[in-house]
């Protein structure tokens, strides 16, 4: 062989090596590549040389964190460690600290010192088990970001105590709103088949402090109650165990009916209590430490208290009684909406839930969308929020993208679910500080899981973020999305600034790209009937009003918007009058809201002076622009980072810009029938006319889970 054809062959090989990070996206922000920077490798070289860790070689934690460490090392700084017996020897110490005062049970210290010896130490201290696994992760994310280690001192407790995934997954594997595959749970072959995904799965969960899985939709199914489906569930509860992570179920409500064989499931019933008791002792008999059920009651056809007149109170709380002594909590949705109720949709939750503050048990919270209709691409956020000062409340996310363009865009979350957090309530308190509040001890954040069987878990590449954003958030609700999004791409994409600073503004840019997009200037809830991908603002064939894109968007000759102020619905007076005093004037009221709250003329004059037909049409092609952007912002990088990746992404960016152009062209054409007025002379002529877009129609989009 030829010195040629050798350095051809050293050079190709180098390439592939090179070019390997976040390959297939199967180990997430897990991939622990090799540190980079040279002086950096030696010192974690030496630091990672000798680990201490407590003596407890039957606590399966432990046996995690050590299996965790030794994997990093590996891979990071291609040694493995030693673990010694005596703190004196050990160059990174796990010990736990009960007296430890800066951190509650969750929590755990990192701090860099100099010992006798003149040797750099890292000590971890928490007071549990779970508290030195989050520790681990830490410190482990620290490195992977390649801190010094002079430099790494933290202390981190989480500020809410529930962070849980909300999983809609059925009991034939689909994902009620998933786009990334079946469910990753098999219940065909549980409980004695247990697939390593569910350990990767709880390990992943961990490594971002979740510490809670309802493994359920909330659309729910009686069958998972029986003692056939809870042994397999049990199954899952000893995997997640010592990764921190408790299972939750979701309870149908009428259960007693479905699989008690009792002839009603009304609350106050002494049979229909006593069989939620009963039940509530085999589950725990079962898991003891099972977290409890999650609820959807009274809402898009779920059954509920109100079946028999009573109230969502005292349909939780005769749950709550049930696992009570158990210290189990019960989660109940306030996402209850009516079609038979002529009130604004946009109302109901806190017309129902208002009254009733104070009225739940203590072991019951009250899980709040972040805005009042349903995840929608922009919401304000929800009344709720600061209305229930006597109840334990429960944020929900959307993880999942069902109505942000699913898997197929580029949407990363950071900013939206920071939008909502730190909107204000009244002139001195934020979302987020509502959200933090502990009542009876409880405080709380969910989002709807996006994972599924697909080799990258979430479908898009980028679709990973934001469950990694969530758990971080979760954690941390003052962390910044731009500080997440670095963080994430460093242990996914690359360590280059010049590459990392490029993916970081695609990221950061897409939310408010996706926005002008869709939905821009405050409309919402325009998307395809049922699967909720594309645009179908003229949509009106649904036997609910509430269901139709036409209910949101109130387009007439006049103008367009849905008005909920004093003339119209006076949805805005569920606000604090702080809020009310922002919004209520469609003048002054934040533009990004004002649709959502003005029915205003085609001609209403903006702030930057355009008329409201003009901004839409500019906010429409704005977000073409972005789109667009971000596919060039992408190709730059083509050659720095891994083809694999790069080419997957690709692809999804260029169906992301048709489809954007797909939303701007068919709304603006339909919404121009109401306004009669033209496009401005220098913007792109739609593709198709309006009759085209109106006839597209896909009867096997994913996501509905039926």
């Amino acid at each position: 062989m030829t010195k040629i054809r050798v350095l051809v062959l050293i050079l190709v090989f180098q390439f592939i090596n090179n070019t390997s990070k976040a390959n297939n996206g199967y180990e997430l922000w897990m991939g622990y590549e090799k540190i980079t920077n040279k002086n950096l490798f030696v010192k974690y070289q030496t630091l990672f040389s000798v680990i201490y860790l407590p003596q407890n070689s039957q606590d399966e934690t432990i046996a995690i964190l050590k299996k965790e460490l030794q994997l990093a090392s590996k891979k990071m700084i291609e040694q493995s460690p030693r673990f010694v017996n005596q703190v004196s020897e050990a160059q990174i110490i796990f010990e736990i600290n009960k007296a430890q005062n800066k951190i509650n049970e969750e929590g755990y210290d990192i701090q860099t010192s100099i010992n006798a010896q003149q040797k750099t130490q890292i000590k971890i201290q928490a007071k549990t088990n779970i508290g030195l696994l989050y520790g681990c992760f830490e410190l482990l994310r620290l490195v992977q970001l390649q801190i010094d280690p002079s430099q790494i001192h933290t202390t981190s407790s989480p500020a809410l105590s529930l962070r849980i995934l909300n999983h809609w997954d059925n009991i034939n594997r689909s994902v009620e709103r998933g786009y990334a595959g079946i469910s990753i749970f098999n219940w065909h072959t549980l409980p004695d088949y247990k697939d390593k995904r569910y350990t990767d799965y709880a390990r992943a969960n961990a490594s971002i402090g979740i510490n809670g899985t309802v493994v359920t939709n909330v659309n729910a199914n009686a069958l998972f109650l029986t003692h056939d489906y809870l042994v397999k569930v049990k199954a899952l509860a000893d995997i997640f165990r010592p990764y921190g992570i408790k299972v939750y179920l979701t309870a149908r409500f009428s259960a007693p009916i479905e699989i008690g064989k009792l002839k009603t499931a009304d609350p106050l019933n002494e049979e229909v209590k006593n069989w939620w008791k009963q039940k509530a002792n085999e589950i725990y008999s079962l898991i003891p430490d099972f977290g409890g059920f999650l609820v959807k009651a009274n809402s898009e056809g779920q059954p509920g208290p109100q079946n028999y007149n009573r109230s969502h109170a005292e349909g939780a709380n005769m749950m709550a009684e049930a696992v009570a002594p158990h210290k189990g909590i019960v989660i109940w949705r306030a996402f209850v909406y009516s079609n038979e109720q002529p009130e604004d949709r946009a109302k109901q939750a806190y017309s129902e839930f208002k009254p009733l503050d104070g009225k739940f048990n203590k072991n019951v919270l009250v899980q709040i969308k972040n805005g009042p209709i349903d995840f929608q691409p922009r919401e304000p956020f929800h009344p709720l929020f600061g209305a229930l000062p006597n109840t334990p409340v429960m944020m929900e996310f959307q993880i999942t993208q069902e109505y942000l363009g699913q898997a197929t865009h580029l949407v990363y979350q950071g900013p939206m679910f920071k939008e909502i957090l730190e909107s204000n309530v009244d002139a001195s308190k934020k979302v987020i500080d509502v959200v933090e509040n502990k009542i009876n001890g409880l405080s709380g954040i969910s989002g709807v899981a996006n994972i599924g069987n697909d080799i990258n878990w979430c479908g898009h590449p980028f679709a990973q973020a934001n469950w990694y954003a969530f758990g971080r958030l979760a954690w941390n609700p003052r962390l910044s999305a731009s500080q997440i999004a670095n963080e994430w791409i460093q242990q996914t994409w690359t360590q280059d600034k010049n590459v990392l600073a490029t993916i970081q503004d695609i990221m950061m840019s897409s939310y408010e790209n996706m926005v002008n997009y869709m939905t821009p200037l405050g409309l919402h809830h325009i998307m395809g009937n049922g699967h909720h991908y594309g645009p179908m603002p003229w949509g009106n064939t649904l036997s609910r009003a509430d269901w139709n894109p036409v209910y949101y968007h109130r387009s007439d000759s006049l103008g367009i918007g849905f008005n909920r102020v004093a003339t119209g619905s006076n949805a805005i007076s569920q606000y604090e009058a702080w809020v009310q005093n922002k919004w209520s004037d469609s003048s002054t009221c934040n533009e990004k809201y004002l649709l959502w709250f003005h029915h205003v003329s085609w001609n209403h004059r903006m702030k930057n002076g355009n008329s409201l037909w003009n901004e839409l049409c500019y906010k429409y092609n704005e977000g073409v622009k972005g789109v667009a952007q971000m596919n060039s912002q992408w190709k730059s990088v083509a050659t720095q980072i891994n083809a694999e990746g790069y080419d997957q992404v690709k692809q999804l960016l260029d169906i992301q810009l048709k489809d954007a152009e797909w939303w701007r062209d068919a709304c603006l054409l339909y919404f121009q029938t109401f306004s009669k007025q033209p496009f401005p002379l220098h913007y792109p002529k739609a593709k198709f006319d309006l009759p085209y877009y109106q006839s597209l129609n896909f009867p096997y989009a994913p996501g509905n889970g039926k």
